[in-house]
C-alpha cells in the first residue's frame, strides 16, 4: 500500500513528488512511457522559470526536476496509467505494463494538451518559429513579423500581448466573425500593429530549420496565398487530459478537474489535482509547480488526519 501515487510528470507532478518525498511519504510517480516530462519536453528555451538567469532548455528543466524528486526518494515509473478506481478509501491504479498499485492518496497532474492545426512538420517546427504560448515565447520575436491563429478570447489576448514585442501581428481566422468577447475583439482590432486575415486557414508551413512563412487557404473560394512570417502562435484552445478520471472526479464546465477554492482537493476524499489539468487560465510552468506544492501539502495533511 502506497501513501501517495502521483499521475503525471510535468512541473506539477515533480514538485508534488519533491514535497511528498521530503515529507517521508515515498511517492510513486507514474510518468508515462512516451510523454514523460509533459509539454515542456517540446520547449526549447525557457527564460522565465525563476532561479535560472541564463535560461535553460525545457528538457533540461524537467531532467533537473526529476533528479531532485528522485534524490529525496521518489520512485519514477515510465509507464502509462490505463485505469483508476478512486472512489474507495484505497485508490487503485493500473498501468499498461500490467501492474496494479494501491494507495491512500492520489495526485492527478496529467496536464493539458494544446490543440494543434494538424499540419505536416508542425511538431518539428515547435520551438523553431511555431509556438502555443505567447507569454513563454513572445520575447524572442522582438521587431519581427508574426501571426496568431484563432478566433476566441485566448487568440485576441495573445495577439494583443504579442504587439509588445513584434513589429507586425497578423490574426488569422477561418471565419468572418469572432467568437471572442466583444471587448477582447475591440481591443485587438483597435491595435495598429494587428491586421486581421478573415476567412483563412493555415494550409502549410514553410521553412526548413525554422519557420519562414505559411501558405494560407481561403475558406470561401479555396484560393491559396503565401505569407512571410518569423513566428506562428497557435491559439485554438487546449484539452485537459481527464479521460482517465472524467467519470469519477467532478469537472468544471470547461472540462478541467474541479478543485475546492485555492486547494487541490477534488470531490473525492484523498484525491488531489494540480497543474494545467485544473488551470484553463495561466498554464505556466511556475504556476503548475506551485500547484504541485499545494497538492503535496494537502495530501500530507489528509494522511495525517486519517
Amino acid at each position: 500500500m502506497r501513501e501517495v501515487i502521483i499521475i503525471g510528470s510535468g512541473p506539477a507532478g515533480y514538485t508534488a513528488a519533491i514535497y511528498t518525498a521530503r515529507a517521508g511519504l515515498r511517492p510513486l510517480l507514474i510518468a508515462s512511457s512516451v510523454e514523460a516530462g509533459g509539454e515542456l519536453m517540446k520547449t526549447t528555451e525557457v527564460e522565465n522559470f525563476p532561479g535560472f538567469p541564463e535560461g535553460l532548455q525545457g528538457p533540461e528543466l524537467m531532467a533537473n526536476l526529476q533528479a531532485q524528486a528522485e534524490r529525496f526518494g521518489t520512485e519514477v515509473l515510465l509507464d502509462d496509467v490505463i485505469e483508476v478506481d478512486l472512489k474507495g478509501d484505497v485508490k487503485i491504479v493500473k498501468t499498461g505494463g500490467g501492474e496494479t498499485f494501491e494507495a491512500k492518496t492520489v495526485i492527478l497532474s496529467t496536464g493539458a494538451a494544446y490543440r494543434e492545426l494538424g499540419l505536416a512538420r508542425e511538431k518539428e517546427l515547435s520551438g523553431h518559429g511555431v509556438s502555443w504560448c505567447a507569454t513563454c515565447d513572445g520575447f524572442f520575436f522582438r521587431e519581427r513579423t508574426i501571426a496568431v491563429v484563432g478566433g476566441g478570447d485566448s487568440a485576441m489576448e495573445e495577439a494583443t500581448f504579442l504587439t509588445r514585442f513584434a513589429a507586425k501581428v497578423y490574426l488569422i481566422h477561418r471565419r468572418d466573425s469572432f467568437k471572442a468577447s466583444k471587448i477582447m475583439v475591440e481591443r485587438a482590432l483597435n491595435n495598429p500593429k494587428i491586421e486581421v486575415v478573415y476567412n483563412s486557414e493555415v494550409a502549410q508551413l514553410h521553412g526548413e530549420a525554422k519557420l519562414t512563412g505559411v501558405q494560407l487557404r481561403n475558406t470561401v473560394d479555396g484560393t491559396t496565398s503565401d505569407l512571410e512570417l518569423d513566428g506562428l502562435f497557435i491559439a485554438i484552445g487546449n484539452d485537459p487530459r481527464v479521460w482517465l478520471v472524467e467519470n469519477q472526479v467532478e469537472l468544471t464546465a470547461e472540462k478541467f478537474i474541479k478543485v475546492e477554492g485555492r486547494s487541490s482537493r477534488t470531490n473525492i476524499a484523498g484525491v488531489f489535482a494540480a497543474g494545467d489539468v485544473i488551470d484553463p487560465t495561466y498554464r505556466q510552468a511556475i504556476t503548475a509547480a506551485g500547484s504541485g506544492c499545494v497538492a503535496a501539502l494537502d495530501a500530507e495533511h489528509y494522511l495525517q488526519s486519517h
